[in-house]
């Protein structure tokens, strides 16, 4: 089997799980092959070399998973177990992994292009994730007694049952820590289908959960395989109680359609054409720095990053000298080699996406400030790009579609209510932030977002506890870790007793 160019050595249990001919799909407490035998491969997008071959699930696969789903949570043990007892499991599954941790990074570096210690990062915020739920869940008040006249009435709640997810290949384990966290949590049994870029963390993880005997059969099942098969399988199947899917809008509107028809509530977080609102009064040196880090982080493969920085008139020049400075200093390497701090998108098709874009967006009239392309590594042929900028009318193409690469569009404005309008002036809703000195002016600006987060002085800040989702094509259905999302796995039932 052809494996990535020699790099940091890989801990032997890593080596071992790749080494394996196939991997199989996780169903029922046992490991699957598709029903036709069918396969794919998943490519280290740093070296553009072979690493794992993936049994490709099918229809009929998906909807045995989804059978097993359903019979571990109606005659299994898990949705009936004391709360306190679940929440323990949680605590014991964030524990093996965390003494893991390294192996898991390791695997998730070389799955999705993702520099080594963003990975670690990634794999601290599942452990976190599954910990904030299971101290969650034990807090909540399961029975809410309601003062109604001439009645004795209250809420109960109740696990739902079987819930499907969908995630995709840029934070492939921490997005599946946001959605089982939860859904677990709350007595809930659960459906992955990981992405076909990246499914390699989701497996090494049902692993672990098998050979430490953490879950009963059925409770976590993983149906690896290709988005028109297995993922609309995942999506079609009427069994289901919750549903949640992570991408694209234009795949999230196929998902809502089919869940619309099926009467499953889903829950959907899409793209984002996020803004920063750059006034006259920041440091600029700190400031320039940040939004540099947070478009390079993960090679702009970041949903809600900000893609749009509009910058106040005064300083416009100066700031974008200095973004054009610090862009240039970021070193583009492979993922897991020392010093390297962008690492490549994640697949030929992403790569020829972010360059298409660098071009549609320069025949429309906009200026590369900063010229961008591909980007060569010395003894790696993976899908490296080099960061860039790009200047011009919002208008244009580049400035309105989600590129999901290392680019960023500027544009000035000159005072506050053109900055808001600006960063409203958009079909995506996911996160904008605010930069000034003026605490006040940041929070007036951060509530007049149109967009399911304000951030100020900061970008990308996700927080267990606050409320997390988007708005318009950035989805519905948010707050993916906070009391509003166990609330989401959660099945009220009032009950009422006139007196």
């Amino acid at each position: 089997m052809s494996t990535t160019a020699a790099g940091p050595e890989l801990h032997t249990n890593v080596s071992a799980f790749l080494s394996q001919s196939l991997h199989k799909a996780y169903v029922n407490g046992q490991w699957v092959e598709a029903s036709t035998g069918a396969t794919f491969d998943v490519v280290d997008p740093g070296a553009g070399s072979r690493i794992a071959t993936v049994t490709s699930m099918q229809k009929e696969d998906v909807d045995a998973a989804v059978d097993a789903a359903d019979a571990a949570f109606n005659k299994g043990t898990w949705s009936k177990m004391p709360v306190n007892e679940r929440s323990a499991v949680l605590h014991r599954i964030a524990e093996a992994v965390e003494q893991r941790l390294p192996e898991f990074a390791q695997i998730e570096s070389l799955d999705c292009g993702k520099v080594y210690d963003q990975a670690v990062g990634d794999i601290q915020g599942l452990i976190n994730t599954f910990r904030y739920f299971a101290d969650l869940a034990q807090a909540v008040n399961y029975r809410n007694v309601l003062a109604v006249k001439g009645h004795e009435a209250w809420v109960a709640r109740h696990a739902w049952g079987p819930c499907g997810f969908i995630i995709p290949w840029n934070f492939p384990f921490l997005l599946a820590g946001w959605g089982l966290g939860p859904a677990l949590a709350a007595g809930n049994t659960c459906v992955l289908k990981p992405a076909e870029d990246t499914p390699l963390s989701a497996l090494y993880f049902c692993r672990m959960i098998q050979e430490l005997d953490l879950l009963p059969p059925g409770v976590l099942n993983v149906v690896p395989g290709e988005g028109e098969t297995a993922g609309a399988a995942v999506a079609a199947n009427p069994k289901f109680r919750r549903m949640s899917f992570t991408g694209s809008p234009e795949v999230g509107r196929l998902v809502a359609e089919v869940c619309g028809r099926n009467l499953v509530p889903v829950k959907l977080e899409l793209g984002g054409k996020g803004a920063a609102v750059v006034f006259e009064d920041v440091n600029i040196q700190e400031t320039a720095q940040k939004l540099v880090e947070a478009i390079t982080f993960h090679t702009g493969q970041v949903c809600c990053d900000a893609t749009r920085w509009l910058i106040q008139k005064d300083i416009y020049d100066n700031f974008v000298d200095e973004c054009i400075a610090k862009m240039k200093s970021v070193n583009v390497g492979y993922q897991m080699d020392e010093g390297t701090q962008m690492g490549p998108v994640v697949n030929q098709k992403q790569r020829e996406r972010v360059l298409g874009y660098l071009e549609k967006g320069v025949a429309e009239g906009a200026e590369l400030v900063l010229e961008g392309g591909a980007a060569s590594v010395t003894g790696r042929d993976g899908y490296f790009v080099k960061p860039a900028l790009i200047a011009g009318s919002l208008n244009n193409i580049a400035a309105r579609e989600e590129i999901f690469g290392p680019v960023a569009f500027l544009s000035p404005f000159e005072d506050e209510e053109e900055g808001v309008r600006l960063a409203n002036d958009t079909d995506y809703g996911l996160g904008n932030s605010v930069w000034s000195s003026d605490l006040s002016r940041c929070a007036r600006v951060a509530e007049s977002f149109e967009s399911g987060n304000g951030w100020i002085n900061a970008h990308n800040v996700i927080v267990h506890g606050v409320p997390y989702g988007g708005v318009g094509k950035s989805g519905m259905g948010g707050g993916v870790i906070s009391p509003e999302t166990l609330n989401d796995y959660l099945r009220p039932i009032s009950v009422v007793r006139p007196l």
